[in-house]
């Protein structure tokens, strides 16, 4: 069943939505060559706990999981997809790319957002990548009017990578956002338009183009948590939460782009 939140709501949702911008925006400053995914999520968590939040994926475990994420943050280097777990041993090197993942619980509920960083200068094949996944995430807001559909979204977001000569990730999705950290309805980064959910006031999405260089298939990595590409091609993940009001979709995860 889809949730759509009150003004009362939004409010604590533009909280913890500030919360995990602040902290992508100072995780912009600390990504460089010589630091480990770990001293990321340290940086990361420190903020979460001094803003009175709780890392919503520390101990988070859904049903198709062997066991509970044991990370504040993910943090995916080159190949990893997402949910790649922060390790003091992934050291980041010059010209690798990382993306962040931050979700925050505060007063009840979520913020959820995610940003891909380039480690030092990289190469132009991952910066196309970079910059056209963070468009697909432009492309979905944009989209994200009332009275059109999830099948809108996802058809903006596919036909962007397509012409890209890029693959779209196909088998993690978008979703709903408040109370819970997944609610319905899931938002695919591929559709038709006209099809699925109609896009009403109220409701809080967080969007999530996640896409690739190579072949679009995708496995889980040996530690049960981590989604790597099959082919060993790179991947990039930017997510922002919005909200769908009369005069336009409002972004609660608003951290600056770079």
């Amino acid at each position: 069943m889809i949730r759509f939140k009150t003004e009362e709501e939004l409010l604590l949702m533009r909280d913890a939505g500030k919360v995990v911008s602040d902290v992508l925006d100072a995780l912009r400053d600390v990504v460089r060559p010589g630091v480990s995914t770990a001293e990321l999520e340290r940086v990361a968590e420190k903020h979460i706990t001094s803003s009175g939040g709780k890392a919503a994926f520390k101990g988070y475990r859904p049903s198709y999981a062997e066991r509970p994420f044991p990370g504040a943050i993910c943090a995916s280097v080159n190949r990893e997809v997402v949910h790649g777990i922060p390790s003091d041993g992934r050291v980041l090197e010059e010209g690798d790319i990382v993306s962040v993942d931050v979700g925050v619980f505060l007063k009840g509920y979520y913020g959820d957002a995610a940003c891909t960083y380039p480690v030092g200068n990289i190469c132009p094949n991952r910066r196309k990548l970079l910059d056209v996944t963070e468009k697909c995430l432009e492309l979905a807001i944009a989209t994200s009017m009332k009275g059109n559909t999830i099948g809108d979204i996802g058809h903006a977001v596919e036909s962007h990578v397509l012409a890209n000569g890029f693959g779209v990730v196909r088998d993690y999705t978008g979703h709903g956002v408040g109370k819970k950290l997944h609610e319905a309805p899931q938002v695919p980064n591929f559709g038709k338009r006209g099809k699925g959910v109609t896009l009403q006031r109220g409701m809080t999405l967080a969007l999530e183009p996640m896409v690739m260089t190579g072949k679009e298939d995708v496995m889980l990595g040996s530690d049960g948590w981590v989604v790597i590409t099959a082919d060993g091609s790179d991947a990039a993940h930017f997510e922002r939460t919005i909200v769908i009001t009369d005069g336009g979709p409002e972004i609660l995860t608003p951290w600056v782009s770079r």
